[in-house]
């Protein structure tokens, strides 16, 4: 249902992106699949947005810079499991914002990441989740987001 749902959506899969540094991108532990922290892909440029939110880029755009990680977050997830199908759930999700100290709508950019996973998964989809801010990512990516997924079997 899921698979066919991101077809609805017209939406389409990047191959999954290797890890940054000494990690792997998801862990399976019993029926729960923990997904490292993922950014945004690169732009048509090759390269990844940097900046702040609240500095380089307004909430809209960081909204945009959150759905294109869930992009990528998807992509991870079946490249796991073989099929978007098998998410029983998605559990919870943390949205990190690189953004400026007084900066304050990390809820509105993370949004951009849990309407996505909504649209394809529907209640299967609602999840617990932290917006916070940091005062930086790596590579000065504006987003950073990282998710756990029940299994079903």
């Amino acid at each position: 249902m899921s698979e066919r749902r991101l077809k609805e959506l017209g939406l389409q899969l990047r191959p999954v992106s290797p890890p940054v540094a000494n990690y792997v991108n998801a862990v399976r532990a019993g029926n729960l699949l923990y997904l490292a922290g993922k950014g945004g892909p690169p732009g048509a440029d090759g390269k990844r947005p940097k900046g702040k939110l609240g500095r380089e880029f307004t909430v809209e755009q960081g909204y945009q810079h959150a759905r294109d990680t869930g992009l990528e977050i998807l992509a991870v997830i079946r490249s796991e499991l073989g099929s978007l199908d098998r998410v029983k759930r998605i559990v919870k999700v943390l949205g990190m914002v690189n953004a400026v100290p007084e900066f304050e709508d990390h809820p509105k950019v993370i949004n951009g990441c849990s309407d996505l996973l909504v649209q394809v998964f529907g209640e299967r989809g609602k999840h617990a989740r932290s917006a916070v801010g940091m005062g930086s990512l790596p590579m000065q990516i504006p987003v950073e987001i990282e998710v756990i997924v029940e299994i079903d079997d």
